[in-house]
Parts: C-alpha cells; structure tokens; sequence
C-alpha cells in the first residue's frame, strides 16, 4: 500500500497512468462497452462505477488544459431516447478537480475508433447508457 493512492483503483491502472505522456488518452467503458476487443492495453475494474473511478483517477491523472476539450463522451445516437443523466455527475467531478473545460461529445463509431488509438482502457461495471469517457492527459504543473 502507499499513501494518498484512492484503495479502488488497481496497481496496474496507477502503473498504466504513471507511463502515459502528455496527450495520451485513457478511456473508460462502461459494462456495455466492447472494451477487450478495443484495448491495447486492457484494465478490469468490473463492478466499479465510473463516477467513482472518475474521482480517484482525477485525484492523480491532471487533465490536458491546453487543447479545447480535455474530456469525451460518446454522444447518443440520433433517434435515441436515452437521457445519460450521468454525465451530469461526470460535470460535477470533473468541476471538482479543477478543469471546468466544456465536454467533447463524439459519434460513437468515430468513439470506438479513437478509444483504440488510446493508451488504455479501464473496463467498468458502470450500468448507464452513454457513459464512456475519455481521458486527455496534461501535465503536472
């Protein structure tokens, strides 16, 4: 164990953050989400919600503060019903670590593509339609 690490998140995925540079990205899906398939480099938090994932990776992980959107989400599809009510919560934490940038909404093709362009992706056991999200990696200033 070490100190000021949050106990939910996993030695690989605090490995994974420490190696990623400046504008590498960390995806994380949710239960639906064709993580395994997509991954070069694939982190297991199954049963883990993304809010709370969210909150302990931004107690490490700075975000990208000189592109316009350092935070993505795959946006619903046209025709869609669904509200993702949960992106609500992700403004919230994401307001809480200091980055008030707006999100970046990403067709979910165009999603799957970048998500395997991505430095790695945590798996979650978050249950909500429409709650991936991507990562962009800044510096610790």
């Amino acid at each position: 164990m070490l100190k000021k690490i949050p106990a939910i998140l996993p030695p690989e995925l605090v490995k994974i953050m420490m190696e990623m540079g400046h504008g590498d990205e960390l995806v994380l899906g949710d239960a639906h989400f064709p993580a395994a398939s997509n991954a070069a480099r694939l982190v297991r938090c199954d049963g883990h919600p993304i809010p709370v994932l969210l909150e302990a990776i931004l107690e490490l992980f700075p975000l990208d503060p000189y592109v316009e959107r350092s935070v993505g989400l795959m946006q619903v599809i046209p025709g869609d019903p669904v509200m993702p009510h949960i992106w609500n919560t992700y403004r919230q934490v994401v307001d809480a670590s200091g980055n008030d940038q707006p999100f970046e909404f990403i067709e979910r093709f165009a999603f799957y593509e970048r998500a395997r362009r991505s430095y790695a992706i945590v798996a979650t056991g978050e249950l909500s339609q429409y709650a991936n999200v991507i990562l962009k990696k800044g510096l610790v200033l």
